[in-house]
């Protein structure tokens, strides 16, 4: 059958009208009229749609346990963040959702409220703290944080040979709904481009900066997860984040202090220090759509 344009479109979407469900069906068709229509709307060649099928290859070739590219590309294209939003409605009082990143690696280190997880990690020592509370601003008890990020060099541990985690770890809240503890303070860094992604960047004009900032994922039960970040005030990038993952709400002090001087945790740093302070409110899990 000699199909075309529109016809080839229509004859591609029922091809999967024995779907296993519903959804897939549906996911399909609307990626098949969407694929088709952009192949249609900028006239692709054939050199052209090699170039990407070769591109989607390097993607997956070079993304490995500790790297994966398709995220990085879904995020540096907004897609990330158009389905954060999508996923994550939530009442105004809540804690915003952002980008999970492509660096998170399950199994961290648990420690107590207000150790030290920089763990020997390059950069100023900051103390990190807030509240996990509720809607209502009630603090909630046990809930489970995890945390990491770059050190001052702009790597995160898992882009190092290291033998051990660093600015990496979980912990519980107390009764009161406390997080506390030790990291460094973040910097800005750019996103790994020494793959496709970073072609695709140079290709389009683009930087490949974030703004310095902490990761959180928040999890209760009763309550739905929380992926976010903290970004740190005054950041340079924070217009201009590659990844497109910063909300107003979500910006932090990071207050400097002089060595010798008290920390609110009690200790005295013998160097020069920062702090920050953020309470993470997560919404119930039926007010998140």
């Amino acid at each position: 059958m000699d199909l075309q344009g529109d016809d080839l479109t229509a004859a591609v979407v029922a091809s999967f009208d024995g779907s296993a469900s519903d959804r897939y069906k549906h996911l399909m068709g609307a990626l098949v009229r969407h694929l088709h229509a952009f192949a249609s709307e900028v006239d692709l060649t054939e050199d052209e749609c090699f170039t990407a099928i070769d591109f989607l290859t390097r993607t997956g070739q070079i993304s490995t346990g500790t790297r994966q590219e398709f995220v990085l590309l879904a995020d540096v294209l907004g897609l990330s963040m158009l389905t954060v939003g999508l996923g994550n409605r939530k009442p105004p009082e809540a804690t915003q959702s952002t980008v999970f990143g492509p660096f998170f690696v399950e199994g961290s280190p648990e420690v107590q409220l207000g150790d030290d997880i920089a763990n020997g990690a390059p950069g100023q020592p900051c103390l990190v703290s807030g509240r996990v509370l509720n809607t209502k601003g009630e603090p909630i008890a046990g809930a489970l944080v995890e945390t990491w990020q770059a050190d001052e060099d702009g790597f995160y541990d898992v882009q190092k040979d290291l033998d051990r985690p660093q600015n990496r770890a979980h912990l519980t809240t107390d009764a009161d709904g406390n997080y506390r503890f030790w990291a460094v303070k973040p910097v800005a860094y750019p996103i790994p481009d020494d793959g496709p992604v970073g072609d695709l960047l140079r290709a389009g004009g683009r930087g490949s900066m974030r703004p310095a900032h902490i990761h959180f994922m928040v999890t209760a039960p009763g309550y739905s997860r929380l992926i976010t970040h903290v970004f740190a005030a005054g950041d340079e990038y924070l217009d201009t984040d590659a990844v497109f993952g910063v909300k107003q709400s979500l910006i932090a002090e990071f207050t400097e202090h002089d060595a010798g001087t008290e920390a609110p945790d009690g200790t005295t740093p013998d160097q020069l220090y920062y702090t920050v302070h953020y309470d993470l409110v997560l919404a119930t899990a039926e007010h998140t759509t």
